[in-house]
């Protein structure tokens, strides 16, 4: 298929933050196993609080935290505490259900920068207990005028050392130039600019923006001085409902979901901070879609 160029939009997140959503789309819900993608920043927090989001609950999904710049501490219900920094890697994997929080350090630097990222858990795994990995250091290749951090599967040669429980990579390019990156053809890829300008497979590109390549490629070519993530996956065949912070399948369950958050059931705690509170139900039954948003 021909690459699909989707721009985002601004959503304010807690009090202090406003990030750059670019999935999930309306004509595009999933690349791979990949659900949603916030970029937040290059934001100036110095004196200033920067990211203060509450205790919150997620269901069915792994979430993937990247910086660039800056410092954000993560705390979680299983008991984990790990403050992160750019060239590491925070994966949370909720399965039934676990509660986060997220917040710059009181000495956080001067700048925030990053990536939030979700991966749908599939219907094998999405049951699992939930779980925690920080990890410190990723593998690292060049390819052509290319340095590449693999975060996610295996791409370039190289394989990250993160659980995933679907076939998807995601990986950093900080380019100069140019590089061509062999893929699966079986994939379904997309990219996005973190900072300067990209040229992928013939399409310009810039921070704001997601370019949807789609699937049969077997190399992508990306051309320009830029910093961007480049992911992909299997295409992802189970309809999903993504509703404030849960992904599940049905609209009954994300009521549940949303009832047990409320009772103080099933999510644990976090800290002595007042949880966030969950917005009331739609009062239209929420349907699964599918990964090119059609409804089921």
């Amino acid at each position: 298929m021909d690459s699909l160029l989707l721009p985002g939009h601004d959503v304010p997140l807690g009090r202090y933050t406003t990030v750059r959503r670019l999935l999930p789309q309306r004509t595009r819900r999933t690349v791979g196993a990949w659900c949603f993608v916030d970029h937040f920043g290059p934001d100036d927090v110095a004196g200033r609080p920067g990211m203060r989001i509450g205790p919150h609950p997620h269901t069915g999904l792994q979430t993937v935290t990247w910086l660039v710049e800056g410092e954000i501490l993560h705390r979680d219900s299983t008991g984990s505490r790990q403050v992160i920094v750019p060239g590491q890697l925070n994966v949370m994997t909720s399965g039934r259900g676990i509660s986060h929080s997220e917040e710059s350090p009181a000495d956080h630097p001067p700048l925030l920068h990053g990536l939030q990222l979700w991966v749908a858990l599939p219907e094998s795994a999405r049951h699992r207990e939930p779980g925690f990995a920080h990890h410190a250091t990723l593998p690292v290749v060049e390819v052509g005028d290319a340095r590449v951090t693999v975060l996610a599967g295996a791409f370039a040669g190289a394989v990250s050392p993160a659980v995933v429980y679907s076939p998807l990579m995601g990986a950093e390019v900080i380019l100069a130039g140019s590089a061509d990156f062999p893929v699966e053809r079986g994939f379904e890829y997309a990219a996005v600019v973190m900072t300067g300008a990209a040229r992928v497979e013939g399409v310009d590109l810039k921070p704001g923006d997601l370019l949807y390549l789609g699937t049969g490629l077997s190399t992508v070519r990306v051309d320009g001085d830029a910093r961007l993530f480049l992911f992909g996956g299997e295409p992802f065949d189970e309809p999903l409902v993504m509703w404030w912070n849960f992904v599940g399948r049905s609209h009954e369950e994300i009521a549940e979901a949303r009832a047990d958050w409320a009772a103080g059931r099933r999510f644990g705690t976090v800290s002595a901070e007042p949880p966030l509170e969950a917005p009331a139900m739609p009062t239209v039954r929420l349907k699964a879609r599918t990964r090119d948003g059609n409804t089921r």
